[in-house]
């Protein structure tokens, strides 16, 4: 599966690998997050390189519907009810912010850029409350909303908030533009690179911190980890944070929509995120924590029936899915990694509002790297104090972590986890499989690298997931995603690489 973005974008030009090289910063991740902390830098007279494992663009970012708002669903009100006033205010003014910053950023660069009122709509009498309560939530945080008796949309509603002049654009061509400045700027931006390890844990003052990857090694006096959620386990990231997939469906729609001036998105369930662009149709929803859908899932099927009830000429041309990170307090964390002696920073927590969520991560860290002032609101939500209801609200996420790491093992155990068509399970106790076409290939183990937990198949997205912390296996146990730093290995643990045959995943 392939994004609209990635589909129609452009080669990106990008550097060599600085093999030995020293950097003011290294970021680690080319995707929204990473680039925009990247420029920030470099314009500030930083010598900066981005390291990417894949190719610009090629995770969240990528795979984003790219909407710009402040009005982000019912997250204003469930973050009120986690965290108080105080930090309500700050996280929509940290919001504010960053949408200032890209809209002038985008104007200036010559970006295309559309604007759209941001809708927040109910789908049944039930959602009502939910719709009043995110408009007096939104109220009392000072942004101009409206309270409507219906949405623009072409199924009945009941209630909407409606944020004015939000906007949305193509996120790789906002990538693109960013590459581009970096790299005037003196910035090195490349791709293909994994970073494996970084060593600023027990570096002393003055020395260099090495950032080891699988080509070679580059040194930084600061490393920034942009990877949606940190490779490195200091801080315990992977257990203050949710793993969630989205799916997105795109469409061709034969008759034209009136209703193309505004992005909406569902109260509850089912969630849907609904935007045009270009002409085309774009239709989100299908939420799951990763590796947890139900066996033989297919929510693009399930969005693109959806979508034909209500726009019966609608026709598929792009479905893709994204990760996103969601934190118990609905607040991203952002700022210097525990045991990293300051010099080692991260980014993770969006929720699924990657695009100023992002950019004021970015305003974030560089504050932290004394090439921005620091501001109220990130200081409120740097020190705030965490309320029951989200420590609850963790202890519930990582008691599900548990139940699936044992779910996940009795499951393989057992003999019972659905398979790729044509791949046999291979016989022993530890969960293994072996492609029938190549039998005397090791088997490849079905032990999650990170943590220990058994992945599970994903037939929608032809991938190995894991069920505890998210990380992403392709078909052949090559690494995709999440907080796991190698792929899956064979059982006698040599990586597996390309040792599965191709021959049962279906093209596409």
């Amino acid at each position: 599966m392939t994004s609209l973005w990635l589909d129609s974008a452009g080669r990106v030009p990008t550097d060599p690998f600085p093999d030995g090289e020293r950097f003011d910063a290294v970021v680690v991740g080319g995707g929204l997050t990473g680039l925009t902390t990247a420029l920030l830098l470099a314009r500030a007279g930083r010598r900066v390189a981005v390291l990417e494992a894949r190719t610009v663009g090629a995770v969240t970012t990528g795979n984003s519907t790219a909407k710009l708002s402040v009005l982000q669903g019912t997250r204003l009100s469930a973050l009120l009810a986690a965290n108080g006033r105080s930090v309500l205010s700050a996280y929509v003014d940290g919001q504010r912010a960053a949408f200032e910053w890209m809209v002038e950023y985008l104007s200036d660069s010559g970006v295309d850029l559309d604007y759209r009122d941001s809708v927040t709509y109910a789908s049944s009498p039930e959602q009502e409350s939910s719709i009043r309560r995110e408009y007096d939530t939104a109220r009392l945080a000072g942004l101009p909303v409206t309270l409507d008796s219906r949405a623009d949309l072409p199924f009945e509603t009941f209630g909407a908030v409606v944020l004015p002049r939000q906007a949305q654009f193509d996120p790789m061509e906002v990538l693109a533009q960013l590459v581009a400045d970096v790299r005037a700027a003196g910035g090195v931006v490349v791709e293909g690179v994994r970073v494996r390890r970084v060593s600023g844990r027990r570096v002393s003052a003055g020395e260099p911190v090495r950032v080891g990857a699988d080509v070679g090694e580059v040194l930084a006096d600061r490393v920034v980890l942009a990877t949606g959620i940190p490779i490195l386990d200091r801080g315990l990231y992977f257990a203050k944070v949710e793993a969630q997939r989205s799916h997105v469906v795109a469409f061709e729609v034969a008759e034209p929509d009136r209703r193309e001036s505004g992005m909406f998105l569902s109260a509850g369930q089912p969630a849907r995120s609904i935007r045009w662009h270009r002409g085309r149709l774009l239709v989100g929803g299908g939420g799951h924590p990763t590796g947890r859908a139900p066996a033989n899932a297919d929510p693009h099927a399930e969005i693109e029936q959806w979508t034909r009830t209500h726009w019966p000429s609608a026709r598929r041309t792009h479905a893709w899915s994204a990760q996103d990170y969601a934190s118990a307090s609905h607040v991203p964390f952002v700022g210097p990694l525990p045991r990293g002696r300051g010099r080692v920073l991260l980014a993770t927590g969006f929720e699924k509002w990657g695009m100023t969520g992002a950019v004021s991560a970015a305003l974030t860290l560089a504050a932290d790297l004394d090439v921005a002032e620091r501001t109220d609101w990130m200081r409120v939500l740097r020190h705030r104090i965490t309320l029951p209801q989200a420590l609850a609200r963790g202890i519930g996420a990582n008691a599900r972590v548990a139940t699936w790491y044992a779910r996940s093992w009795a499951s393989a155990l057992a003999r019972t986890s659905s398979l790729p068509d044509g791949m046999l399970r291979a016989r022993g106790i530890l969960p293994a499989v072996v492609d029938p076409a190549a039998p005397d290939e090791c088997p490849m183990s079905l032990v999650c690298p990170h943590l220990g937990a058994v992945v599970r198949w994903n037939d929608a997205e032809r991938s190995w997931d894991c069920p505890a912390h998210g990380s992403r296996f392709t078909a052949d146990g090559e690494l995709l995603e999440g907080p796991a730093r190698r792929g899956l290995r064979t059982a006698e643990g040599v990586p597996a690489g390309r040792r599965v045959s191709d021959a049962f995943v279906a093209p596409g």
